[in-house]
């Protein structure tokens, strides 16, 4: 039992505990975080946003030298990928920003432990957390936060085995290119991680269950999106389940039904990647109390305080999109509110991003979210075939949409496909948390040339006033 007690322990160290921790340490708060693997950052950053990103940047450069340069008169010949080298330098991204993070709380003096975490029940007005480890200990706190993300969901026709059915986690850190690789949803990170292994060389082929890519999105910006990932080589199919998978003598032979009707597959490798659930099995969330929703999350209040008075919730661990900037906002505002603060964060303006080539991402409401509430809107569109910019970098596939008030101008959302995305989606985020309107963007001046000019020009198009389209 440590004689400590900690103003706020927070139990998970991924993007939304480690924020929640510096910031309320800022505040003030004695600060203490349970993680229950030997690095900070969880899973975003250990197996998942950080480690996705360092192969999509690197399969991008070897797919480019060996299918885009010629255009640019650049010739490159006998090219290879070093597998060892490419993993090790996503290894050194990872280990530098976990450290980082561990920096961060050596400068702001809060106090990391290395365990699985049970929360006991409380005990003379403090919380208890029993930490499981070489040494076990129980630390007390006024507060707790529980952060501890989300695992990959298993299905149970196709179990996890660790080296023919795998899960992400095991799709970032294979030894060698597979032959032949089929992904079982077509969603961001199925998309993300086929995309990896098909510029490497691995023919690729995804199985979706519902009719377009990355459900939810712009069917527009599906429909664009599946026809580029083709054109890479990427085998879709659509409205498509997989009903078995058993060991053949060429590998694995997999039994798919769909509108085509029944078919099978042979491959050599099956990742699966049909969503995520939250992590609160290990937690004891009974010693206070607590049991998750249908859904599986825990219900929170406007402070992301559960029902067990001093127990708080945030991230993948609570209702609304899996997304790690999100958790992370999610940590910032309830610490503040711990604090006394009044701050907030707007859920219609948390963008999201799919790393694929062309990239997608959006912000705000959907076409068919609005026609389901019945509120009027204009859609405004520029292509990205008439950018200066786009076409200097023979990367001008997609276009921008801007759905906006008829009357007002004011945006609602904003979905983008093609070269950049992820970076041109911020502007369109502020813009829509700050409740702006098209007219906002139409009279700001942007650079040229520039890919951000786009976004302009979608704007200007909702009213039928883009120059350049």
């Amino acid at each position: 039992m440590s004689d400590k007690i900690y103003d706020l322990l927070v139990i998970g160290a991924g993007p939304g505990g480690y924020v929640a921790a510096i910031r309320g340490a800022q505040l003030g708060f004695k600060v203490g975080v349970i993680e229950k693997r030997a690095t900070l950052g969880g899973v975003c950053l250990n197996e998942g946003c950080i480690p996705s990103k360092a192969l999509l940047e690197s399969s991008e450069q070897f797919h480019k030298m060996n299918t885009s340069l010629d255009i640019h008169g650049i010739s490159c010949e006998n090219i290879s990928v070093d597998l060892k080298k490419l993993m090790l330098r996503k290894e050194q991204i990872t280990t530098k920003l976990t450290s980082g993070i561990a920096g961060l709380f050596k400068k702001n003096k809060i106090d990391s432990f290395t365990g699985q975490a049970r929360i006991l029940p409380p005990r003379d007005g403090q919380q208890q957390v029993e930490v499981a480890s070489e040494t076990p200990m129980t630390l007390k706190a006024t507060r707790v936060i529980l952060a501890t993300g989300s695992e990959a969901i298993e299905l149970p026709h196709l179990p996890f085995n660790g080296k023919t059915i795998i899960s992400a986690r095991e799709a970032l850190s294979l030894s060698a290119v597979p032959d032949r690789m089929l992904v079982v949803g077509g969603g961001v990170i199925g998309l993300e991680m086929g995309s990896v292994w098909s510029r490497l060389g691995s023919k690729v082929s995804v199985v979706e269950m519902l009719p377009q890519l990355i459900p939810g999105t712009d069917p527009q910006i599906a429909k664009l999106l599946q026809r580029n990932l083709s054109k890479q080589g990427l085998d879709i199919h659509l409205e498509t389940r997989v009903d078995s998978a058993k060991e053949h003598k060429n590998g694995l032979l997999v039994g798919l039904s769909g509108k085509k009707g029944e078919n099978t597959l042979e491959t050599d490798l099956i990742l699966v990647a049909t969503g995520r659930r939250p992590q609160t099995e290990t937690l004891g969330l009974d010693a206070v109390g607590l049991t998750p929703n249908e859904q599986g999350f825990l219900d929170v209040d406007e402070n992301y305080q559960t029902q067990a008075p001093g127990i708080y919730a945030i991230g993948d661990l609570i209702p609304g999109p899996m997304l790690a900037h999100k958790a992370s906002d999610e940590g910032v505002v309830c610490v503040e509110r711990m604090h006394g603060q009044q701050a907030s964060l707007n859920y219609q303006a948390i963008p999201a991003v799919t790393y694929t080539h062309p990239e997608v991402a959006s912000v705000g409401r959907s076409e068919a979210g609005l026609k389901a509430d019945n509120i009027p809107f204009t859609a405004g569109k520029f292509y990205f075939a008439a950018s200066g910019r786009a076409l200097c970098m023979d990367d001008n596939e997609g276009f921008i949409k801007i759905l906006a008030d008829p009357d007002s101008g004011r945006i609602h959302g904003i979905h983008i496909i093609g070269p950049h995305a992820s970076e041109l989606i911020a502007e369109a985020t502020t813009v829509i948390n700050f409740g702006g309107s098209v007219h906002d963007i139409a009279m700001t001046c942007h650079a040229h040339p520039t890919l951000a000019e786009a976004l302009r020009e979608a704007a200007l198009a909702v009213n039928k006033e883009a120059i350049h389209a």
